[in-house]
């Protein structure tokens, strides 16, 4: 195994217990910590990052969508449901079209975070 890839450990059992207790005390209930792992579930997916991407300019309708990512709007309806579902995106309808677009700055800083660390790397 290469350096790069090798974890380092302890040489010793050593507990510190004043660090376990202030993790333990700010620790976020189970149920918001499955939340948040579902969340980023939902960014695991190379088709839901490239349309989070899209609406990151500018709010599209699915056509847009699918035009720009050269998938059927089938597809991005599905990938728009469940962005929707993990309150990623909401949309608005206009006459015959509706426009998608992310769902708060919340979304847009997570993205915008992930984006920079990666490119920082």
């Amino acid at each position: 195994m290469s350096s790069t890839n090798k974890v380092e450990k302890c040489d010793c059992t050593l507990i510190h217990q004043d660090r376990v207790e202030q993790v333990i005390t700010n620790m976020p209930k189970e149920e918001e910590l499955q939340k948040l792992a579902q969340l980023f579930k939902v960014f695991g997916d190379y088709t839901r990052i490239k349309i989070i991407h899209a609406l990151f300019e500018c709010e599209m309708c699915v056509c847009d969508l699918a035009y720009l990512l050269d998938i059927t709007q089938s597809a991005v309806s599905h990938q728009l449901r469940v962005l929707k579902q993990s309150n990623i995106v909401k949309y608005r309808r206009e006459g015959k079209v509706v426009y998608y677009s992310l769902d708060d700055a919340h979304v847009q800083e997570i993205f915008a975070v992930g984006l920079s660390h990666i490119q920082h790397g």
